[in-house]
């Protein structure tokens, strides 16, 4: 009864928005990160060794090492998916796609990479999914008129 004497005093009301948080908080870089240690870590497993004829401790590292990298890999590539999905759902509007027609299968590509190098360990994919998140970059920043550089990614990187 109490309740719907309140919902009468106060009527909900619904509220309409574009996007989850306030606008200009949107920046690609996470998604960069994420993709960056993608690369790293499938770099990590590619180049770890088996230890042969080591000792039980030797084994244990081993997997311990492994077991984390591909966590670390797989984690980092949700994320980008993540990362680009919330641009291209809550940031990216009709007009960008009209000055961006390829902006769709930019991002679905994007997303796909992160896929696949959830699936591989392949350095050619890892790759791909930096340069593929550095294309969603440049286009969202050139939506705000900023010409978009990573001066930063290689020592991000550790190169």
């Amino acid at each position: 009864m109490k309740l719907v004497t309140l919902r009468r005093w106060l009527p909900v009301r619904e509220a309409h928005a574009h996007c989850d948080i306030p606008c200009g908080i949107y920046d690609p870089v996470s998604a960069k990160i994420a993709a960056q240690t993608v690369l790293k870590m499938v770099m990590r497993i590619q180049a770890i060794e088996y230890p042969k004829d080591g000792s039980h401790e030797q084994y244990t590292a081993y997997r311990n090492s492994i077991g984390r990298y591909i966590t670390v890999k797989e984690q980092h590539a949700d994320l980008v998916k993540h990362e680009v999905d919330i641009l291209w759902h809550d940031y990216f509007k009709p007009e960008h796609l009209d000055k961006y027609p390829d902006l769709h299968t930019m991002v679905w590509e994007t997303t796909k990479l992160a896929s696949a190098n959830k699936q591989n360990v392949d350095l050619d994919f890892a790759k791909q999914l930096v340069a593929s998140v550095d294309k969603v970059a440049e286009t969202f920043w050139a939506t705000k008129g900023v010409e978009y550089s990573d001066t930063n990614a290689d020592v991000r990187f550790g190169t």
